[in-house]
């Protein structure tokens, strides 16, 4: 084993001494507490768990489809915005973004909340000059007659979730779909013409 020399004085002279050290790699081992390891092994294992579990909840673009004579303002599912929708219109028209769970499951449900014009071409027929005051008040007599409305639907069955999309049918009722299949193609749940027939009186719910 290496040495080290030391000098000592006592008075009388000094003499040299060999003081040995441990030789590299040979330091006394410090012995970890079994209870240490474990709890270092559990943490671990925890934590790899943790990165490779798949994420719950996915985003999932709104879009809509418009089978009625009204306009759709603007509309809202599960909080998320989609774009207004023209009469008898849909599709081509997305915004980001909605959330479903990855795995489809029993009773999965939205909220949807829109905002109607029911008469959405009655400005074409106003004689006032267009932005003048008369205008103007026509305006808010017209934007008075909107309707708000909000609905608690079923999302169809999906075995991977694909847009979130919102059918708006006649006397306001809606349905809520998330597909892999393009809607208008077979295997897509509410394949509903989008000029569909309106009753005079919609049914008391």
């Amino acid at each position: 084993m290496p040495t080290t020399l030391t000098q000592s004085c006592d008075g009388a002279g000094s003499a040299l001494t060999h003081r040995p050290f441990p030789a590299r790699g040979f330091w006394p081992r410090q012995t970890i507490p079994r209870r240490w390891l474990f709890a270092l092994l559990a943490g671990t294992l925890l934590l790899g768990g943790c990165a490779l579990r798949e994420p719950e909840m996915l985003p999932a673009p709104v879009e809509g489809y418009n089978h009625t004579s009204a306009a759709i303002n603007r509309f809202t599912v599960n909080g998320a915005g989609g774009p207004n929708l023209g009469p008898h219109t849909g599709g081509g028209s997305q915004v980001c973004c909605g959330a479903l769970p990855r795995h489809w499951r029993p009773g999965l449900r939205a909220i949807v909340e829109w905002e109607k014009d029911p008469d959405p071409y009655g400005y074409a027929k106003w004689p006032e000059p267009m932005f003048s005051d008369a205008w103007n008040q026509r305006a808010k007599e017209h934007q008075s007659r909107y309707t708000r409305h909000s609905a608690t639907v079923e999302i169809s069955p999906y075995r991977t979730p694909g847009d979130l999309i919102v059918h708006f049918l006649p006397c306001d009722q809606v349905k809520v779909a998330s597909a892999e299949v393009t809607p208008g193609y077979p295997g897509y749940p509410y394949n509903y013409p989008l000029n569909m027939e309106e009753p005079s009186v919609c049914p008391q719910p």
